[in-house]
């Protein structure tokens, strides 16, 4: 073989050395990956459990998203008052955490089809009064959440009352218990299977109507940066297929005895 045949055989060598390694770097590439938000203080949404590892239905639906889309995932726990700013300064690239959509939160991001609805209740004594109108509350002194659907609603409705706000719902149930304040104001379903399983409970009940709509919303979605649509049309993808092949009905019933959608 001479001189010019042995160049040719090695930069043939090297033409499929570097294509081959340009294509797994394709391939690498092409797995997309996302750091994903969730609250980590609202159990049975999102919590962590004794080692200090994150869990509950949002973070479950979350790992079920990530393996339809194929991507790499990492979840992590954010102050509910930080969630739009981090994700707006690309902190993170969506937020999975039983956000209520609103129109005041879709003019600064986009949601992805509702994924579940969201109902909100009063709790208090017992022996409260069932009227639960701004007129009836008004003086009164109500927890809730601050940053949350709820927090915006008794801000707008219930301007009269006593509104006290925390930085999560147990503050407010402590406080509620503590006599601190007389109502709690906040979702019904976190409430039934959180704090009125407690023992601490046996002296309160829902009291009022149920509260769902306008200002509170309507029902939740995952939230994605406006200038991200491929993303969003993932998630919705993904969301379909997780409703089609029975997995969202079964991280459902893993945390409730009843539908959520």
């Amino acid at each position: 073989m001479n001189s010019f045949a042995r160049c040719l055989k090695i930069l043939r060598q090297w033409i499929f050395l570097i294509t081959a390694s340009l294509l797994w770097v394709g391939v690498a590439q092409a797995q997309d990956n996302y750091r994903i938000a969730t609250e980590g203080t609202y159990p049975p949404w999102s919590f962590k459990d004794a080692q200090g590892t994150l869990q509950g239905w949002d973070v479950d639906i979350a790992n079920a998203l990530c393996e339809k889309m194929k991507a790499r995932c990492e979840i992590v726990a954010q102050d509910w008052d930080g969630m739009l700013p981090g994700l707006m300064s690309r902190k993170f690239d969506l937020i999975v955490a039983s956000m209520a959509i609103t129109e005041q939160r879709r003019q600064r991001v986009a949601f992805s089809t509702k994924y579940k609805e969201t109902v909100s209740r009063f709790v208090a004594r017992k022996d409260a009064p069932a009227e639960v109108s701004p007129e009836a509350l008004k003086g009164k002194s109500i927890g809730v959440q601050r940053g949350s659907i709820q927090a915006a609603y008794l801000s707008h409705d219930y301007k009269n009352s006593d509104l006290r706000f925390y930085d999560t719902p147990q503050a407010a149930e402590l406080d509620l218990v503590a006599g601190r304040v007389e109502y709690i104001f906040g979702n019904m379903v976190t409430y039934f299977v959180g704090f009125m399983k407690t023992p601490e409970a046996r002296n309160f009940a829902f009291v009022g109507p149920e509260f769902k709509g306008g200002l509170l919303g309507e029902g939740n979605g995952i939230a994605v940066r406006k200038d991200d649509p491929k993303t969003l049309t993932k998630v919705n993808a993904a969301l379909e297929a997780i409703r089609a092949d029975g997995t969202y009905d079964r991280i459902t019933a893993k945390y409730f005895p009843f539908k959520l959608m």
